[in-house]
Order: structure tokens, then C-alpha cells, then sequence
């Protein structure tokens, strides 16, 4: 993997020498200079499971670059570090909306994609339903409208991982069992006479209860970013991951990629997050009975592998009283998701009229 990525530098357009870059809208590179158009060689590799252990132990030196020529910048307000290749710059950061001042270098090496899905919403198609989305947000200040501009957001491609783990847990708890029993009690009727009644009362008998229970987890998605708040990543799905391609260098160019901000070791614990209550819930019907409690849980984790993706957004941020808000659109289906303020002075002078009119429509009618 390593040999074929550095293997590419750039892709130049056969016509002209431009460098071309990556139209989502078909598909192919395409010469933003001449429109001359290059298909992507299909690859006969696939997006494979890699083993996570093994992977655990790699050393710098067996990692990779994105590209040969790829270029790495850190953004000097929220830390982010985006990769991208030239032509391409740094431009704004798509987390923060601050102007990237610091000088690219050259990307240090990372644990290469193996799978990457490609933009397929372009750029004024992801503009366009922005700009609609933005007209649905009642009492927004007018500032809002800056995400309105063709260059507010731009496409990033945003690094997850995906887990594969085989389960056994170990448990003990009890199991609870509900029984009744006929309990006498008086009260008064409606005519105020004290009489006798009887009525069903639920108790609980509780039995010691272990066992082990064995699980599969397939394609577990964790994002491997904090840049983004992690409710709006996952309300960007679904993602098409039968669509996925094997990283070729090509579907970058034109867009950045974000360096991966969670390492492998700790996606997995955040993997270990998302199984813990479907390893809880079968550990609870594996006890049976009508209650249950848990006392102690032990899990194993086997034949565990993994894959690393990149998957595409569409990214901007804007700052409104010092607060930052961010947008984020599915490079795939075009779901837009983010923060939005409100603007005091448009709600200030919206109860202020309502309360005119109704004054008015007092005077009115007072006088009739």
C-alpha cells in the first residue's frame, strides 16, 4: 500500500498540463482549465478488514502518505491538521472559519485509508441546498447569510474507523420472578360506610443468575475526529459503505482530508462504547425472568480487525457573539446538519410588534 501511494504525485490533464481534479458529479478528473476529462482506472483491490493487533505494533516507518506530494497544515486556532495535495492550499478551516496563516509542509505519515467513498453532491449542488436550508431558519441574524456564498463550505473528506469483534461475556446477576399475593384493606364507599376490599399485590422473588453470552459486531462506524461534534456526524447518516472504492490518491484531488485526531487503539474503546448496551441488553435476556440486575460483567474481544475510511463533507463555521456554530453536509445524499443562533433584535422586534397589534386591535374594537 505504502509503494503505491508514493507512487503518485499529481495528475496532470494530457491536454493541457493542468492539474486535473476529482468531479463528483461524474465521476471522473476533470481539467477545471480545458474540461478535458480522465476516467479513474478501476482497481481490482478491495476495501479489506485489517487485523487490529498487528496494526496496534506498526512503526511510522511502515505507514504511509496519502499522496507522495501531500501536503499538511495545522490550523493555529482549533488545532486541526487537514492534508491535501496541490493545487489545493489551505485556505480557511472548514471546523473554525479562521484563514489558515500557517505554512503547509510535508504530510508526516499516517495509517493509510483503505477505503475511501467518493463526493457525489459537487460543490454548487451542496451550496444550493444550503442556501435553501438557510431560508427555513426563522429569527437567524443576517450574519447567517455568509454561509449563502458559493465559498462558504468546502469538501472534506473526514477519517473513521470501522470494527469487527467477535464477543464472549462473562456474567452474574439475579433474576427476578414476580409473584402475587391477596392483600385486605378497607376504605368508604360513597356513602361514607367503612368497608372491606382485597386486591392483588406484586412482589419479587430474586434467583442468583450467570452465564456467558457470545456476540458479532459488524462495521461498528467511529468517527476519528474532534473537530466535529459527534451527534452531527452521526446524524449525516446513513452512508452508502457498499459504495465504498479502494483509496486511490485521485479522489483527493480538488478536496482535503483530515488527519485522524483518534488513533486506532482509541476508536476501539469508543467501539467498546456503542457494544456495551447490546452486550447488556443480551446478557439480560439470557437471564430471563421479569426483572434483572447485573452485578459484574466481564467481555473478551476476538479475531478483531478493522478498516480505515475516509467519507466525504461538505464543511464550513461561522461565529456569531463570539459562539462558534458549524455546518455539515453529506458529500453523498446532500443531509444538511447544523448550529444555527438566533437573533435577538429579530425576535425583540417581532414580540414587540405582535404586542403593537394587539394593542391596536384593542383600540379598535374598544371604540365600537
Amino acid at each position: 500500500m505504502v509503494d503505491q501511494l508514493n507512487e503518485v504525485k499529481h495528475f496532470p490533464c494530457s491536454s493541457c498540463g493542468a492539474d486535473l481534479v476529482y468531479e463528483p458529479g461524474d465521476g471522473f478528473l476533470t481539467c477545471p482549465y480545458c474540461g478535458h476529462k480522465e476516467a479513474i482506472p478501476e482497481s481490482a483491490a478491495r476495501t479489506e478488514e485489517q487485523p487490529y493487533e498487528q496494526h496496534l505494533r506498526i512503526r511510522p516507518e511502515q505507514m504511509g502518505k496519502l499522496a507522495s506530494n501531500a501536503l499538511e497544515v495545522q490550523c493555529q486556532s482549533c488545532g486541526a491538521k487537514s492534508i491535501f495535495t496541490p493545487p489545493e492550499v489551505a485556505g480557511r478551516c472548514e471546523f473554525c472559519g479562521v484563514q489558515i496563516v500557517a505554512q503547509p509542509t510535508s504530510a508526516d505519515p499516517i495509517l493509510t485509508p483503505g477505503g475511501v467513498l467518493p463526493f457525489r453532491i459537487t460543490q454548487p449542488q451542496a451550496s444550493s441546498e444550503l442556501r435553501q436550508w438557510l431560508s427555513t431558519r426563522w429569527f437567524a441574524p443576517s450574519g447567517l447569510k455568509h454561509f449563502a456564498q458559493p465559498d462558504a463550505i468546502h469538501g472534506v473528506y473526514i477519517p473513521f474507523w470501522t470494527y469487527d469483534t467477535s464477543t464472549t461475556t462473562y456474567y452474574t446477576g439475579q433474576r427476578g420472578e414476580y409473584y402475587y399475593e391477596t392483600e385486605t384493606y378497607y376504605e368508604r364507599d360513597a356513602q361514607g360506610n367503612q368497608v372491606q376490599r382485597t386486591r392483588q399485590v406484586r412482589h419479587t422473588r430474586w434467583y442468583d443468575a450467570s452465564g456467558t453470552v457470545l456476540g458479532a459486531f459488524d462495521d461498528i462506524l467511529i468517527a476519528a475526529t474532534f473537530s466535529l461534534p459527534e451527534n452531527r456526524l452521526s446524524d449525516l447518516e446513513p452512508w452508502d459503505l457498499d459504495q465504498l472504492k479502494p483509496y486511490n490518491p485521485a479522489f483527493l484531488s480538488g478536496f482535503k482530508a483530515q488527519r485522524y485526531q483518534i488513533d486506532l487503539a482509541s476508536g476501539f474503546d469508543r467501539a467498546k462504547e456503542v457494544m456495551a448496551p447490546v452486550i447488556e441488553s443480551d446478557v439480560r435476556a439470557d437471564i430471563g425472568g421479569d426483572e434483572q440486575r447485573i452485578d459484574s460483567l466481564q467481555t473478551e474481544y476476538r479475531e478483531t480487525t478493522f478498516k480505515h475510511l475516509l467519507l466525504p463533507i461538505y464543511a464550513g463555521a461561522y461565529r456569531f457573539n463570539g459562539k462558534l456554530f458549524q455546518i455539515v453536509v453529506n458529500g453523498r445524499t446532500g443531509e444538511i446538519q447544523g448550529d444555527r443562533p438566533y437573533s435577538v433584535w429579530k425576535i425583540a422586534l417581532l414580540v414587540a410588534s405582535l404586542i403593537l397589534l394587539i394593542i391596536l386591535i384593542a383600540i379598535l374594537f374598544g371604540d365600537q
